[in-house]
């Protein structure tokens, strides 16, 4: 196991006071970037709940190595249908997306329509032109790949 792996547990629990101390700000970019018609009510809400039933879960765990919902800081492994192909997204805050290395913030188009699904789910990730049928095939920690690419972009 990597090093990375046994910090997931710190990770989540950092995003959970990042989003607190920063909530005003990523609510205000998420009706912002998000169709009226996608918008939950309560999403951050719903996310935090989320991060914190995944910790109580991993409570007596040392590390997180099973993540059965895409979370930020996870790497997802989509499934197209119809071309018979798989596509790695991390999914990232904004200031850390970098679409052409598959960084993509939670606040995208496709970002917010990964997040919180389950592995194995299917869905229909509406692009701009048109839908595709995916498959949630694979979800893991991305922490490493979170802390090269801030490093990588510091250089």
């Amino acid at each position: 196991m990597n090093h990375s792996t046994f910090q997931s547990r710190e990770y989540f629990v950092r995003q959970l006071v990042y989003i607190d101390e920063n909530i005003k700000e990523l609510t205000e970019l998420y009706f912002s970037s998000t169709p009226i018609q996608e918008r939950l009510k309560h999403f951050f809400n719903l996310y935090v709940l989320e991060v914190e039933d995944l910790l109580k879960v991993n409570q007596k765990n040392t590390h997180i190595s099973f993540f059965p919902k895409v979370l930020i800081g996870t790497k997802v492994t989509v499934w197209y249908e119809e071309d018979n192909e798989t596509e790695d997204y991390v999914i990232c805050y904004p200031e850390e997306s970098d679409p052409d290395r598959g960084y993509i913030s939670f606040l995208s188009p496709v970002g917010r329509q990964l997040l919180l699904k389950n592995n194995g789910e299917k869905l229909s990730l509406k692009i701009p032109t048109g839908e595709l049928l995916v498959t949630i095939k694979e979800i893991s920690y991305a922490g490493q790949l979170l802390d090269q690419g801030i490093k990588t972009k510091e250089a």
